[in-house]
């Protein structure tokens, strides 16, 4: 479900689709999950833990989307990755390696998406923090400038791309050379398979915003980047 369109449902009703088809995507990402406890124990990728508290991002992203976001879908890719990467020649590797190694191997794609997943989303947590936004720190500040003219246009770029982005997918601050730019990536995609670098990223997959926001994705990613952006996390990856 990648709508970005006005609904002529309740948003009630809307709500109600959209449990379910989390509670689908779920079930489906832990399908084959592990069969003991001792297994499972050996699983050599954990899900990490989250760099705040479930409601520390409230009012902007709920404590509920959080569970939903955190609790549910990234964890499943971490126990799905799990099952799929054991007795692989990837099965002892650590995950970005995992990614570089199976991008662009369609017999590898189960793989790549999980490992990327989980990459992403744990990149996703920390772009973000509670009273984030507002103006970056000044050695940022001077390459967004120098990049992009000024911070807002770089702002701009971002939210631009992130509702532009067609169904699911990722928005990301990279360095690429010597500058900064603003790119896209469908689905699991992530930049580290072409050599750039990120900075941070807004997730646009419609369960990092649905329960709180409905279709309304532009009020998400405007919210995100006024009250949530973590720059000091983008400068200390840009160091």
């Amino acid at each position: 479900m990648n709508r970005n369109t006005t609904s002529s449902s309740s948003p009630v009703l809307e709500r109600r689709r959209f449990l379910m088809a989390s509670a689908g995507t779920v079930a489906w990402l832990a399908m084959g999950g592990f069969s003991s406890t001792a297994q499972a124990a050996a699983a050599p990728h954990v899900l990490p833990t989250l760099p705040y508290a479930e409601n520390a991002l409230e009012p902007i992203i709920t404590a509920r989307t959080i569970g939903f976001h955190y609790g549910r879908h990234h964890k499943a890719y971490v126990d799905n990755l799990n099952n799929v990467v054991m007795e692989t020649e990837f099965a002892d590797l650590p995950l970005e390696k995992i990614i570089t190694a199976t991008a662009g191997r369609p017999e590898n794609t189960a793989i790549f998406n999980n490992a990327a997943q989980i990459w992403n989303h744990s990149f996703y947590w920390k772009s973000m923090r509670p009273k984030g936004g507002g103006e970056p720190p000044a050695a940022l500040k001077q390459k967004l400038e120098g990049s992009f003219g000024s911070v807002d246009a770089c702002r701009k770029e971002l939210a631009t791309a992130a509702v532009s982005q067609f169904g699911s997918g990722w928005v990301w601050l990279v360095v690429d050379g010597d500058k900064l730019k603003v790119i896209k990536t469908a689905n699991a995609d992530v930049p580290l398979t072409t050599g750039m670098k990120p900075l941070l990223t807004i997730d646009v997959w419609e369960h990092a915003y649905y329960l709180d926001y409905q279709n309304r994705r532009a009020d998400y990613v405007n919210a995100v980047l006024d009250k949530l952006i973590n720059w000091e996390f983008a400068l200390q990856n840009l160091g």
